[in-house]
C-alpha cells in the first residue's frame, strides 16, 4: 500500500482521535499567527478551522480529494471564517502553487509517511518566509493506536526531525500533544 492510499475514516471517527483546538494551540503557539498559514492535506478541516481562528492571514487548505475541499468550504461558510481558501491540489506531484516566502506557518499533519517526505518538507521550506514556522504532527508507533497508517510506513519522531533538518529547517523542537492528542507526536521548526 502506498502512503497516499491509506484512506480516511468517517469524519465522526476521525475527529474523535484529536482535540484539534488543543493541537493547534500547541503547534501554532499561544499568540495568533501574524500572516498566512498553509495546511498540506486538510482532510475534513479538523485543523483548518481552528487555525483560521488563530491567524490574521489566509489559511490555504490543500487536499487531493474534491469532497474534502467541498466540506471545508461549507464549514468555513457556516462558521463565518472568510479567511480560508480551500483548493483541490496534488501538492505531492505538483507542489503547492504558492509563492516563495509567502507563508508564516505551514502545517503538515499525518502526512510524513508519504513516499517522498523530504521533497514535501522542501516545498514547505520554499513557501515559508524567513523566520516562519513549520509544524508537524504524526501518528505514534510506540503505542497501539485506533487508526493511522500501517506501522511499517509510520515515521519515528527522530526520522521526522532528520527530514526536517535535511529540508533546511532548524530549531527543531518536540511538542507534547498529550492529553488532547495521545496517539500523536508533534514538533515545530523554524525557517
Amino acid at each position: 500500500m502506498k502512503g497516499r492510499e491509506s484512506g480516511m475514516p468517517e469524519e465522526a471517527s476521525w475527529s474523535a482521535f484529536f482535540d484539534a483546538e488543543a493541537a493547534v494551540l500547541a503547534l501554532l503557539g499561544p499568540q495568533p499567527v501574524d500572516g498566512n498559514v498553509v495546511e498540506f492535506g486538510c482532510g475534513y478541516g479538523t485543523f483548518t478551522l481552528p487555525a483560521a481562528r488563530r491567524t490574521n492571514g489566509i489559511v490555504t487548505a490543500l487536499d487531493i480529494e474534491p469532497d474534502m475541499i467541498a466540506s471545508v468550504k461549507m464549514k468555513a461558510a457556516a462558521q463565518s471564517l472568510p479567511n480560508i481558501a480551500a483548493s483541490v491540489r496534488d501538492f505531492v506531484a505538483g507542489g503547492t502553487g504558492l509563492d516563495a516566502n509567502s507563508q508564516a506557518h505551514a502545517m503538515i499533519f499525518n502526512l510524513l509517511h508519504l513516499e517522498h517526505p523530504v521533497a514535501l518538507l522542501r516545498e514547505a521550506h520554499r513557501i515559508i518566509r524567513p523566520g516562519g514556522v513549520l509544524s508537524v504532527m504524526h501518528w505514534r508507533s510506540d503505542i497501539p493506536t485506533p487508526r493511522g497508517p500501517p506501522l511499517t510506513i509510520r515515521p519515528l519522531p527522530q526520522q521526522c526531525a532528520g527530514w526536517i533538518g535535511e529540508a533546511g529547517f532548524d530549531s527543531i523542537i518536540a511538542v507534547d500533544l498529550s492529553p488532547g492528542c495521545p496517539y500523536h507526536f508533534g514538533m515545530v521548526a523554524r525557517r
